[in-house]
């Protein structure tokens, strides 16, 4: 039973960092206008992945996507690579997870193939977490080192308007999705070693000797053709004894001697 709820806690936790990743990619605040120096302004500035905005103080807004790839920064290309592989995994992820699904029986589907489908879709989401947290990092920094260089360019006075901007709320949204689809890897991992059948598990055995043991008595060796007339392997009824002379001893060594 735990391990039904720990897979399934694992792929609605996915679901909604995979959903939370695609709604991040789309929005267009990823950065916005700082306007801690000009807090009442006519012009509101924001921008995303695919395109940057402006809204004015009447309300009206026009965004313009970025029509050159080229044209942008190596960096800002990175994210949304990342973003977009998260995205793909992610998705490729919760299909495979539905099948996976221990309360889902599609045909005559073993519990081995299930265990391995829920790790692959659990290593699936794990990525696509470090991508979607990876992406959004990298952009925050690029923020970070664009403000302070606008800072100082302000205070040096070698421009008189200078545009800061700052962490968008898809940033938060973002880190958080990214985080959301780590922790639903983590929990369709362990929900995997539930699912192995424990008769697959490799067990230590230790062997006993189950016979008692055995003593060889030496004496001369004799060879036999075996093929004799009435071959006795045990002793039991109707076996005879050959007879022992005075001192306890047989005649001739017998091959029951070697037993």
């Amino acid at each position: 039973m735990s391990t039904t709820i720990c897979q399934v806690m694992g792929f609605l936790v996915s679901s909604l960092g995979v959903g939370g990743s695609i709604m991040a990619t789309a929005m267009d605040t990823w950065s916005t206008q700082d306007l801690y120096d000009n807090p009442v302004t006519a012009v509101f500035q924001y921008q995303g992945l695919w395109r940057s905005c402006v809204r004015q103080s009447s309300g009206f807004t026009e965004c313009r996507p970025y029509f050159t790839i080229l044209g942008l920064p190596a960096m800002f290309q990175a994210v949304r690579a990342l973003m977009i592989v998260g995205i793909v995994l992610g998705i490729l992820g919760l299909l495979v997870c539905i099948f996976a699904l221990k309360c889902i029986r599609i045909g005559s589907m073993e519990d081995t193939a299930k265990a391995n489908m829920t790790l692959t879709s659990g290593i699936m989401f794990i990525i696509a977490g470090l991508c979607a947290i990876t992406g959004v990092s990298v952009f925050a920094n690029m923020l970070v080192t664009n403000f302070w260089m606008s800072t100082t360019n302000m205070y040096q006075g070698m421009q008189n308007v200078q545009n800061r901007y700052t962490f968008g709320s898809a940033l938060f949204v973002g880190w958080v999705a990214g985080g959301l689809a780590l922790v639903g890897g983590i929990l369709m991992c362990l929900a995997c070693k539930g699912l192995i059948p424990e008769e697959s598990r490799y067990k230590a055995v230790s062997y006993n000797a189950s016979g008692r043991n055995i003593s060889y008595r030496t004496g001369p060796y004799k060879v036999g053709s075996g093929y004799e007339a009435d071959p006795k392997t045990r002793k039991g009824a109707g076996y005879e004894e050959a007879p022992r002379s005075e001192d306890g001893r047989r005649p001739y060594p017998s091959k029951y001697d070697y037993v």
